[in-house]
């Protein structure tokens, strides 16, 4: 427990402040600065463990009403299949690639690497992706 957090019920055990007040206090000091999980040393970062992708559209042109899409993706998985492509022979994995570049998805596979994830994981934190059209939100990020 922070020293923070201390005073505040010792306030409170002391009758200084309601039990209303203390819960709003404790509240804005969740909000000021999350607390660290057991274990982590302060002021290091989580590792994410998951990617997360979050859809909100509310144009209903097509008449089903609006769309709500909550993709929540596992990195280990991730990670394990980008090792997984080193069993691949680098041929298939060219052809793949051609395939895929034809389907309008520009990724090469010969190129990818486990290291790249990592980087990629690193860099989701500040990635806002724009959306042409303004009934739409999306966001992805990790978790």
């Amino acid at each position: 427990m922070n020293e923070q957090r201390r005073q505040i019920l010792e306030m409170l055990a002391e009758g200084k402040i309601t039990a209303d007040e203390a819960e709003r206090l404790i509240e804005a000091l969740g909000r000021q600065r999350p607390e660290a999980p057991a274990g982590a040393a302060p002021g290091t970062k989580t590792r994410p463990t998951y990617l997360r992708v979050l859809v909100d559209s509310t144009d209903d042109t097509a008449g089903d009403g609006p769309t709500h899409v909550n993709l929540r993706i596992p990195l280990q998985l991730l990670r394990a299949g980008v090792r997984l492509t080193s069993l691949v022979p680098p041929q298939a994995l060219a052809k793949a690639s051609t395939e895929l570049n034809k389907a309008g998805v520009p990724v090469d596979l010969v190129e990818l690497k486990p290291q790249h994830l990592e980087e990629l994981v690193e860099h989701l934190d500040g990635v806002t992706v724009d959306v042409d059209d303004p009934d739409t939100t999306v966001r992805v990020f990790c978790e």
